[in-house]
């Protein structure tokens, strides 16, 4: 890497979190590192008649995180979340609200989000249609903000809002890595000088009757519903399927320079990332885990970093036995006989899969990894798999030094994602 390419290197500067167990990233991080759950009973409609009845929730209240009544009557559920995790990482990195004194047409944003706003549309349907009885939508009690609802990338737009971006605003969606797929872009914008500001991240409120129909369909979810709390359990020999969850994560990033230059906190500095697909199945995956180990290699390759660089994998550990497997054999097939060395966690074990959003929030919990030294334990991990046969980090935080972390993402449609970071203390 020449010493221009290192001084645009990304850096994490400013994390904001929303997830299940607590708004904001000190509760977020205070929940992972204790090792407590967030799933329980789905509290926000009726799921008496579904197969899966549980969910890992945020308890959010719009108005107390200071949204104003025009704002929570103009957004989805899932751009409220964004909205008030990118206020929180633009805080969090000093540069405060609206990123005072940046050039407008150097800040970009780039949000990543599976289902959209889906809460919205959902209740929506249910008013124009009367409840499902009419098949003839009568548009006259339509909500004015229902084309926004509509298309996903009004969620990017509140954001640049928010931060007077006039660079380039985009959304990715790409299902269940489109999180950490639009980090990757953000990562790109600084790295190519298209904006020396991003704020990157993802978000997603899925929680509706129609995604958890969806799910049960394919019978894809957890049906342990007696004990939620335990219900989501990667790499165990017992698990039963993914909980759903919502939330958001969105993070600063700047150049290196940049991040000197002003003395920022440096959380962790972007040094790759790479994305592949395996053109095999809508929703099932190779045992060889070849899409993701090409992923995690071709990550490495940019980062410059042979594989025993690797000291924490934060898993995309969804829970289904096809995904703890196939990424098993992808850790194996890519990084070797490190992959043996190499501690392995996922936390989704504790808030749920918030399906496009869990991307940006598993990033912000490997930069918070390497910033605290520790290791987010695998919730619920008692029996473990013998096909999965790596260290898992059970039940458990652990104290771990680590100068960098690889983050992974696998998706429906055969998307495989992988980045790796580095520590940024020292810019």
């Amino acid at each position: 890497m020449s010493t221009a390419d290192d001084e645009r290197e990304p850096v994490i500067t400013g994390i904001g979190v929303v997830a299940p167990g607590g708004v904001g990233t000190k509760q977020f991080w205070e929940l992972l590192t204790d090792g407590r759950t967030a799933t329980r009973t789905i509290s926000l409609f009726d799921a008496t008649d579904f197969r899966s009845r549980i969910a890992a929730e945020c308890d959010f209240d719009p108005a107390a995180e200071g949204l104003s009544p025009q704002e929570v009557r103009r957004m989805d559920r899932a751009a409220q979340f964004a909205v008030v995790a990118a206020r929180e990482a633009m805080a969090d990195s000093g540069l405060g609200p609206g990123l005072g004194g940046v050039d407008p047409g150097r800040i970009g944003v780039s949000i990543g989000s599976a289902v959209g706003c889906t809460t919205g549309l959902e209740e929506e349907y249910v008013v124009l249609s009367d409840g499902g009885r009419r098949w003839l939508l009568d548009p006259d009690y339509a909500v004015p903000q229902l084309y926004d609802y509509m298309v996903p990338s009004t969620m990017a737009v509140e954001v640049a809002w928010e931060c007077g971006a006039e660079g380039p605003v985009s959304l990715t969606s790409t299902g269940c890595t489109a999180g950490i797929d639009s980090m990757g872009h953000g990562a790109q914008l600084i790295r190519e000088g298209s904006a020396d500001i991003v704020l990157a991240g993802a978000t997603d409120a899925p929680l509706s009757p129609i995604t958890v129909a969806c799910f049960d369909a394919i019978r894809a979810t957890s049906p342990n519903n007696t004990a939620p709390e335990s219900a989501s359990r990667p790499f165990d020999l017992h698990r039963d399927g993914f909980v759903l969850g919502e939330g958001a994560a969105v993070m600063v990033l700047e150049t290196k320079a940049a991040a000197r230059r002003r003395g920022a906190r440096g959380y962790a500095r972007i040094s790759g990332f790479a994305r592949r697909s395996n053109a095999f199945h809508m929703t099932g995956l190779k045992p060889d885990g070849r899409e993701m180990a090409e992923a995690i290699a071709s990550a490495l390759d940019e980062a410059e970093a042979p594989a025993g660089d690797v000291d924490y994998i934060n898993a995309h550990g969804s829970g289904t036995r096809q995904n703890d497997r196939h990424e098993t054999a992808a850790f194996k097939r890519s990084l070797g006989e490190r992959a043996r060395e190499v501690p392995v966690s996922s936390i989704k074990s504790m808030i749920g899969h918030s399906l496009g959003a869990i991307g940006s929030i598993e990033v912000a919990a490997s930069a918070l990894a390497l910033h605290h030294q520790v290791v987010p334990p695998t919730a619920n991990l008692s029996t473990p798999d013998p096909e999965c046969d790596l260290d898992y980090v059970p039940v458990t935080a652990r104290e771990h030094p680590m100068n960098a972390v690889l983050s992974v993402g696998s998706g429906f449609g055969g998307f495989q994602s992988a980045m790796f970071l580095r520590r940024a203390e020292a810019l």
